[in-house]
């Protein structure tokens, strides 16, 4: 296996436990006892209550270059260029395009299984639980898709919490 994949992996990994941390203090409901699919399936599945749920992971940036950014990775003088610009943006339309972004790339793909919800992971130290809440209204959940539920992480350690963006 690449690196990237088990960096990849290790990602999907991190934000299942922190979402399913989360849903538990939430609910009380017990959820439990993660592994990794294969790409036929949604990355992760776990056992919600007893019964098996599957778990889509998306990792919300802002964009490919943010992403090399947080991610560590040795940037290009056009990349830092790239991450020049975008910090001139409106913070809450680059979140709402992110977000809508996310979700139609995540809405065309089809899963084999009966229950997946989809956890997006909020990695962007610009971006917080409470900005996500404001935008809710304007986001666009795409028909048809294949998710009962779509959650976000607040924030990269999970520490503001879950927000339930569908339904």
């Amino acid at each position: 296996m690449h690196n990237s994949e088990q960096e990849k992996i290790e990602l999907e990994h991190q934000a299942a436990k922190l979402f399913m941390r989360c849903y538990e203090n939430n609910t009380g409901k017990h959820i439990r006892h993660i592994w990794h699919n294969d790409p036929i399936r949604p990355d992760v599945s776990c056992m919600l209550e007893g019964e098996r749920l599957d778990l889509e992971i998306a990792h919300l940036y802002g964009s490919e270059e943010e992403a090399m950014e947080l991610l560590g990775r040795d940037l290009s003088p056009a990349t830092r260029e790239v991450l020049r610009t975008l910090k001139n943006e409106p913070a809450d339309e680059r979140l709402l395009r992110a977000l809508n972004k996310i979700l139609e790339n995540k809405a065309s793909k089809r899963y084999e299984t009966h229950r997946v919800w989809l956890v997006i992971r909020n990695t962007h130290p610009a971006w917080t639980q409470s900005d996500i809440k404001a935008l809710e209204h304007c986001i666009t959940m795409p028909i048809p898709h294949a998710f009962e539920k779509v959650w976000i992480l607040g924030d990269i350690e999970g520490k503001s919490g879950i927000v339930r963006l569908y339904p």
